[in-house]
């Protein structure tokens, strides 16, 4: 259950990552320089919609599911940081709207890391 939205997401960032990019400007650059690459936020978006891809459909077929949550949990954080800063917002409908959407990211890294725990 927690595969499909990585698997629809990551597909429409690779095919359509220009309207993500604003958003992702904000954290991209950041990450790059953290990781030791030098990418276009574009670039960014595309190889993390290729993790979300490949991640989502290992966690839904069972292979390496705790290696495919890791993954999986490694993009949502960037990804939530990008797209729902509420804090950010000052129409308090918005605020909330982005709110309701970081808690559901926190909610979904909370259940990814679960599966990373399982079984130890």
């Amino acid at each position: 259950m927690l595969a499909g939205i990585f698997i629809q997401s990551g597909l429409d960032a690779v095919q359509n990552p220009k309207p993500k990019v604003p958003k992702a400007d904000k954290v991209a650059p950041q990450v790059a320089e953290a990781v030791g690459i030098d990418a276009e936020t574009v670039d960014l978006v595309r190889f993390n919609g290729g993790v979300q891809v490949v991640g989502g459909v290992a966690l839904a077929l069972g292979v390496m599911p705790r290696v495919a949550a890791l993954a999986l949990a490694g993009s949502l954080v960037p990804t939530t940081f990008a797209g729902h800063r509420f804090w950010e917002e000052e129409d308090p409908s918005a605020r909330a709207q982005q709110l309701v959407h970081f808690l559901k990211n926190t909610a979904i890294l909370g259940g990814l890391l679960i599966v990373v725990s399982a079984g130890k």
